[in-house]
């Protein structure tokens, strides 16, 4: 399966990690075999969810994609399996269920870690059986539908806990497949940057190009939203930026507190032959700076009961910007030692 660089499903990259995915989609693709993806939101599993499908022999079929952790426990059994007329209040027709809907093709369940557990044992005996009862009815529905699911979560740790069912999870990990975070695949990020400037560009009948210290920012940038962040980032710049070169230094204004946010939590050593006067520091600087940047944010959060919106305001800082820090200095309260 070649590496595309164009269409609204295909993956760019062609960092190793990234070329591994796809030879795996590659081989997976043809078979029935259910397929789980795992990984960070926004990594593109849907993506990656549609990229099976076109290659598999249902390609021409329906795919049909549920969100389980949009629907409320109340509605997703109606959801995935339909309903018989009056089977409930507001029922006024029989209507049928996104599994029917998908037959003969394939049903993205996404963010299955969510699933509500009263509905995981219907779905494991769909998944076993390939067969159902709509809610409130009596007969058997049968399909044949290949399932792929996604979640960002730990689902052997939510079996340990108890609330997702062993079997199930089985039962879905036939094929695991995991999607790296964009910070593991650095090397894509000036393709997705391009990629997402022309798609935008053309949506917007507009010519915005990124100057080069902004695309070395951009790129050392861990990106916690992972793509998603990156291309809302693109279109944000696109759209709010006038025509020609974007630099740090007019970035457009409504969102030049985003942009500063990503130079305060990205370090940007310098590099041999660059000039002191770039602003980047040398690295044992940089190293120094973080360690007593670490210790005032562990401070702050102690003193806030770890509470991250109320250290964020102590600190002058985004809720967002002390999130990412906790994960980048790999702070743990106490009390869990």
């Amino acid at each position: 399966m070649p590496i595309h660089k164009a269409g609204p499903d295909d993956l760019v990259g062609s960092s190793p990690v990234m070329k591994a995915v796809l030879e795996e989609i590659a081989q997976v693709a043809p078979s029935k075999a259910t397929v789980l993806l795992r990984g960070e939101s926004g990594t593109g599993k849907e993506r990656i969810a549609k990229l099976i499908h076109q290659g598999s022999t249902r390609a021409d079929k329906p795919f049909v994609r549920v969100n389980c952790a949009a629907l409320s426990e109340t509605l997703i059994e109606s959801e995935l399996f339909g309903h018989e007329k009056g089977a409930f209040t507001g029922a006024i027709q029989k209507r049928k269920g996104r599994f029917e809907l998908a037959d003969k093709g394939t049903i993205f369940l996404d963010e299955i870690g969510d699933l509500p557990p009263s509905v995981q044992v219907k779905l494991l005996r769909v998944l076993q059986e390939m067969e159902f009862e709509r809610v409130g009815g009596v007969e058997n529905v049968k399909v044949d539908v290949r399932t792929i699911a996604a979640t960002h979560r730990d689902l052997e740790t939510a079996v340990m806990e108890g609330t997702f069912r062993q079997d199930l999870y089985y039962r879905l990990n036939v094929v695991p497949v995991q999607l790296p975070p964009l910070r593991e695949r650095r090397e894509d990020i000036p393709l997705l940057l391009d990629y997402f400037l022309v798609k935008f560009n053309r949506e917007n009948n507009k010519a915005v190009r990124l100057r080069a210290e902004l695309i070395r920012l951009l790129t050392r940038y861990d990106w916690p939203g992972n793509v998603r962040e990156l291309e809302n980032s693109v279109e944000r710049l696109v759209v709010l930026a006038r025509e020609g070169w974007v630099s740090l230094q007019n970035i457009p204004y409504a969102i030049a507190t985003y942009f500063n946010d990503i130079r305060q939590v990205t370090p940007m050593t310098r590099t041999v032959g660059q000039s002191a006067r770039s602003g980047w520091e040398s690295p044992s600087l940089s190293e120094s700076l973080q360690g007593m940047e670490r210790e005032a944010l562990k401070k702050a959060l102690e003193r806030c009961g770890w509470v991250q919106a109320r250290a964020a305001r102590t600190l002058g800082m985004t809720p967002r910007q002390v999130a990412y820090k906790i994960r980048k200095y790999k702070l743990i309260p106490d009390e869990f030692f």
